[in-house]
């Protein structure tokens, strides 16, 4: 796998704590001691006493299924689109509006 650009990690940091809770824990670890803790796929290799293609396979997958389960739910593409609209509105003088933004950053 090339080197991860900061753009990608940040995004693919979002899609994690989407779906995080869709993940196996061992999954989730991987992807923790990877993009959170910096390990590189050799440190993760001895850490959890795998080897280093299956340390870069786990990674691969589970940037698979991130991004399969981005394009099937959009979820992030939705949370993306609706805070810019708040943000767009955010500066409006109806105070229906105002309320209803703040009614939606209650629960987003």
């Amino acid at each position: 796998m090339s080197k991860i650009t900061l753009e990608k990690t940040l995004e693919l940091s979002s899609l994690f704590y989407l779906y995080k809770n869709m993940l196996t824990e061992k999954q989730i670890e991987y992807f923790e001691l990877y993009f959170e803790e910096d390990l590189s796929f050799q440190e993760i290799a001895d850490q959890l006493g795998i080897s280093k293609a299956a340390a870069h396979d786990a990674i691969n997958k589970i940037i698979k299924s991130l991004n399969d389960l981005e394009d099937k739910l959009q979820l992030n593409h939705k949370k993306i689109s609706i805070n810019e609209l708040l943000e767009k509105n955010k500066n409006s003088k109806n105070e229906e509006v105002l309320n209803l933004i703040k009614k939606i950053e209650e629960v987003i």
